[in-house]
């Protein structure tokens, strides 16, 4: 076996189910994502911001990089389809926190680099580090660029975790995906409940339901929460509808397994979690990202969107929150519930 054949052998060991190799040149995508930063469209990301030059070649990371190793892991869950009365979390946050699994295994795989390269300098990069890693991954034959901007790859779908290692060892890259295999197909554009996707391969995150449920800090814009639904933690409306999905497959790792209490949370329960039950029920979670008050937020949102007079109870006492932005959230619902006079409480 090559070299390059060896390190994608022990990628797929670990438990990835795909690896390739990458030749470590400019991006050519850098212009496209400086373009996107100038209009704004990057929302309050700002650390996406930061050191942008960084994105634009991966040796400026790991200074004398010469290749790529790129992997995925699919993530892939049944939809669990909850009722009004539950939230809907997005699949890749059913199971474990996926930087940590996908972090630990990228540093098992450099182990197993360097011994079939001694010497070799490695630097492991999840979704953390500053590196446009959707052009790494279709450049290493991982699959294409789908219309909602996410990698497509035919036997996966769009369910996959990305990770890559920085290698100053000189590897054969394996032949890109060049061709385009969306053909005329928008239904991922015309599914985005917000018109988030504003033309192919072209995101305004400030309206992506993922992004107003976990990256936003704030207030999520009132002329935007009735669409949200009752979705608590991203969105994966774009990923459903795709028609390269319905080839997914089962996620075979275990992490990713969803957990029984995320599948179909009880809206109205999540809203009584006080802070240290929210760190204990979402321990190892990517849901602890966005903090007890952004998701007693979004729950608030759900709930107003629901209109079940069965939550007025918990969201009258959701007015005393702590938290400013619970309370701005929980009036909203009740005004939208039909609880006009204990929304002015707090309005």
């Amino acid at each position: 076996m090559t070299l390059e054949d060896q390190i994608k052998s022990k990628a797929l060991a670990l438990g990835f189910d795909l690896a390739g190799i990458a030749s470590a040149e400019p991006l050519a995508s850098f212009a496209l994502f400086e373009r996107w930063l100038a209009e704004g469209r990057h929302g309050e990301m700002g650390y996406l911001a930061r050191n942008v030059e960084r994105r634009s070649d991966p040796r400026r990371l790991l200074p004398g990089t010469k290749s790529l190793v790129v992997v995925a892991c699919n993530y892939h869950a049944a939809d669990p389809a909850p009722g009004t009365r539950q939230g809907r979390v997005a699949r890749y946050a059913l199971g474990d926190d996926y930087h940590e699994v996908i972090g630990g295994k990228l540093a098992a795989l450099i182990e197993a680099v360097r011994a079939l390269a001694p010497g070799a300098q490695a630097k492991a990069c999840v979704d953390t580090a500053p590196v446009l890693e959707r052009e790494m991954a279709q450049r290493a034959g991982l699959g294409w660029i789908g219309k909602n901007t996410m990698l497509l790859h035919r036997r996966f779908g769009q369910w996959l975790f990305l990770g890559e290692i920085l290698l100053d060892v000189a590897l054969r890259p394996d032949a890109p995906e060049t061709r385009d295999r969306c053909g005329r197909c928008a239904r991922c554009i015309a599914a985005c409940p917000t018109r988030a996707i504003v033309a192919p391969r072209e995101l305004d995150a400030r309206r992506c339901i993922s992004y107003l449920t976990i990256e936003l800090k704030g207030a999520i814009p009132p002329k935007l929460r009735p669409l949200i639904g009752n979705r608590i933690f991203g969105c994966d409306d774009c990923l459903e509808v795709c028609p390269w999905n319905r080839f997914a497959q089962q996620a075979r790792e275990p992490a990713f397994s969803p957990r029984a209490d995320l599948t179909t949370p009880e809206l109205i329960g999540l809203l009584e979690l006080d802070k240290e039950e929210f760190r204990r029920r979402f321990a190892r979670s990517p849901i602890l990202r966005a903090k007890r008050r952004g998701l007693l937020r979004n729950v608030c949102v759900a709930l107003g969107n629901a209109r079940d007079p069965r939550a007025v109870p918990a969201l009258k006492r959701a007015l005393e929150d702590a938290e400013p932005l619970v309370r701005e959230h929980a009036a909203w619902a009740l005004e939208r519930i039909g609880e006009p006079e204990a929304a002015r409480e707090i309005l």
